[in-house]
């Protein structure tokens, strides 16, 4: 089968556990470093397959089609024109065409854009006489083009939708965690789902579950990609290998298995409770996860065998995302919506510094108060918890008056995270 380059980009941070879970799931295909995600140098479709139905921290698949050297819009167009299109798509399928760049000299990203699509539909329209039309929702070859300061490079996606859409997400809150990003955090935390490899899992504040959703599909051995569609299937490249894929499909849902450990989700809001378990149900893994209501800082720690170990990990309320609730909910508290206009952009210093200060003035509280509360309900445990909080507060362990034991940068769409660990163990977790 023949070799070329993929790309397959995830969010920024998450890079270096991207190239672990790619070495693991392709273990003989070469890898470039790269800004924004892991190049693969000889890779084939079938890999391509394979990342899709597998990949729980990439948010597409790239399969590189060519790369020029380019000055304006006409070379865009000259490029795209000398690619066989007519291998990917027949003129009654869709196309869309979409633009990334860094350094671009060129003043109009939508304007090269539609010289890459004038060119393809020119180039199928002299091959088979007629033009494919352009969709911009579902397209049967979504085409991405990405422009530095002197080179162009053309890919056709062979995910479409993002991977983060799993396909069992149809409830949600106002705030939900994208899939790929729980899977990072899980990743980072290093949680396999096993008693040695992260043990009992529990997120006390866990919204529409997106977190210990995707525990729980870990646990059971279940792909992130076994209930949606990708583009790949559309297309004209892949179509002999479609056999290939349903037998990959197969096989995935054989290897699933039961979980070796408890999972556990809870939140203050009971529609969020009842949101989880309809998600749960839909993503496979309802039977492995034990949903209740109840405020973080009142639940008891989940009762676990003295020797099974536990992880907590949660994505707690903060400025940009959603209020805080419950107990520690402030009535003076300053949303990221309440910000001036001179806090800047989002993003920026002033803008960053306008969310803590939402943060602490709307869950200052309840994060002291869910320090205190771990210190009495987990550190006791005789095999010990350790917990993982997002948080864009780069000075949150500080005010909640515990240690961490590492943290790692990472991204919630815009806003600039970090995740932190907390081993909690009775009597040492004092700055």
């Amino acid at each position: 089968m023949q070799k070329g380059r993929l790309f397959i980009p995830c969010a920024g941070g998450v890079e270096p556990l991207l190239a672990e879970e790619l070495r693991a799931l392709l273990p003989q295909v070469p890898q470039e470093a790269a800004r924004g995600g892991v190049a693969l140098t000889q890779a084939t479709l079938l890999d391509a397959l394979r990342i899709n139905l597998w990949s729980r921290l990439a948010t597409r698949v790239l399969v590189e089609l060519g790369h020029a050297p380019y000055r304006d819009e006409h070379d865009l167009y000259d490029f795209a024109r000398g690619l066989y299109w007519e291998a990917w798509i027949g003129p009654q399928q869709t196309l869309r065409v979409d633009v990334t760049a860094r350094k671009s000299p060129l003043q109009s990203l939508q304007f090269a854009a539609l010289k890459v699509k004038d060119a393809v539909c020119d180039t199928l329209r002299e091959a088979c006489g007629e033009r494919p039309s352009v969709d911009t929702r579902d397209p049967d070859l979504p085409i991405v083009l990405h422009l530095d300061e002197q080179s162009a490079t053309l890919y056709a996606d062979a995910s479409g939708e993002a991977l983060f859409k799993r396909g069992w997400r149809q409830d949600q809150g106002d705030a939900p965690l994208k899939e790929t990003l729980a899977a990072a955090m899980l990743a980072a935390a290093g949680w396999r789902g096993t008693p040695e490899q992260g043990g009992a899992f529990n997120d006390p504040c866990c919204g529409s579950g997106t977190l210990v959703i995707e525990a729980a599909q870990i646990a059971c051995g279940i792909a992130p990609g076994g209930q949606r569609r990708f583009a790949f299937e559309r297309q004209l490249p892949y179509k002999a290998l479609l056999p290939d894929w349903q037998r990959m499909k197969q096989q995935a849902r054989a290897a699933e298995h039961a979980p070796a450990v408890p999972l556990f989700g809870s939140d203050i809001a009971f529609r969020m409770v009842d949101f989880a378990s309809r998600n749960a149900e839909r993503a496979g893994v309802a039977h492995a996860i034990r949903f209740q209501g109840g405020d973080a800082l009142e639940r008891p720690a989940p009762a676990l065998p003295p020797e099974l170990p536990g992880t907590l990990m949660l994505n707690p309320p903060y400025g940009d995302r959603i209020d805080v609730a419950g107990k520690a909910r402030s009535p003076q508290g300053l949303a990221a919506r309440d910000l001036p206009p001179e806090a800047g952009p989002l993003g920026s210093g002033a803008a960053r510094a306008g969310r803590e200060a939402a943060q602490m003035d709307e869950g200052g509280d309840f994060f002291n108060r869910l320090a205190a509360h771990w210190k009495r309900q987990y550190a006791p445990h005789p095999a010990g918890w350790s917990a993982w909080l997002l948080s864009p507060d780069r000075e949150l362990p500080r005010r909640m008056r515990l240690k961490e034991s590492r943290k790692l940068p990472l991204w919630n769409g815009p806003i600039e995270c970090r995740l932190f660990r907390f081993d909690l163990v009775a009597g040492s977790n004092r700055v």
